[in-house]
């Protein structure tokens, strides 16, 4: 093991990826277990406020992303292990600030409404992400077997992957940066019934291609969802207040 260590992650310079991948998944289990006890009003773990005002994690993770970030600037050549020191804190901030995604893409605390299930889909491609990163894959390299130009191949891949992504395949899409066959399976296959694809090109258009898109998302993605949905919720707690969003407009 401790070959393996030496030779995959400090050898190869991938030793500040290392720490910041295992301080985002510290960060974050550890910051789920706090917010489960606040919210089960156990012993001392209460939401930090002053005043009336509820301070939220994310300006933690923001403060602390910014001093890694700039810190792993400053020392990024000249010591591999403050590099390393600094690529944790930045893990940390990460953590802190993805675990409330959803806070910052809908502007309004859904923590634990319906929506705050988007937080911790942003915390697992992040974790999915970085540790493709750490065992070597690269993005976008797949050529294809063909002579085109990296050039070229890298502008196809980033449209086969905006595709997929707009035909409502996060996962397809984020994975496929990496490995760039499935981008185009997702690219080619139906759209989802929710994705702006679907809106832009089925509603209205193509009912009978809007129909097997949504049999397939009853059949097929489904049961998928709902048993991704119990992992999250085992790791994370339920996500299972009304939503306050409904009917709300914001001016």
């Amino acid at each position: 093991m401790a070959n393996w260590f030496e030779q995959s992650i400090i050898a190869t310079g991938r030793l500040p990826l290392f720490c910041y991948f295992v301080a985002l998944i510290g960060a974050f289990i550890a910051t789920r277990v706090n917010v489960r006890l606040i919210r089960a009003k156990v012993g001392w773990f209460r939401n930090v406020s002053v005043g009336e005002m509820h301070i939220h994690h994310v300006v933690f993770g923001v403060v602390l992303m910014l001093v890694g970030g700039v810190t792993g600037l400053i020392v990024s050549s000249a010591s591999q292990a403050g590099y390393a020191v600094a690529a944790s804190v930045f893990g940390v901030g990460s953590a802190l600030v993805l675990d409330e995604f959803a806070l910052i893409l809908h502007l309004h605390d859904v923590y634990w409404e319906e929506e705050g299930r988007t937080s911790v889909d942003a915390v697992f491609i992040a974790v999915a992400v970085t540790g493709l990163l750490l065992i070597g894959f690269r993005p976008l390299t797949w050529d294809y077997g063909t002579p085109v130009s990296p050039a070229a191949l890298i502008v196809a891949n980033l449209l086969l992957a905006v595709v997929t992504l707009l035909k409502g395949k996060i996962w397809t899409g984020m994975v496929g940066l990496f490995v760039p066959v499935l981008l185009v399976v997702g690219a080619i296959r139906l759209a989802r019934p929710g994705s702006p694809w679907a809106h832009w090109f089925f509603a209205g258009r193509s009912p009978r291609k809007m129909a097997k898109a949504i049999h397939r998302e009853e059949r097929w993605r489904r049961p998928v969802i709902t048993a991704k949905i119990a992992f999250q919720e085992f790791l994370s707690g339920r996500h299972d207040l009304p939503s306050t969003r409904r009917g709300r407009r914001h001016t």
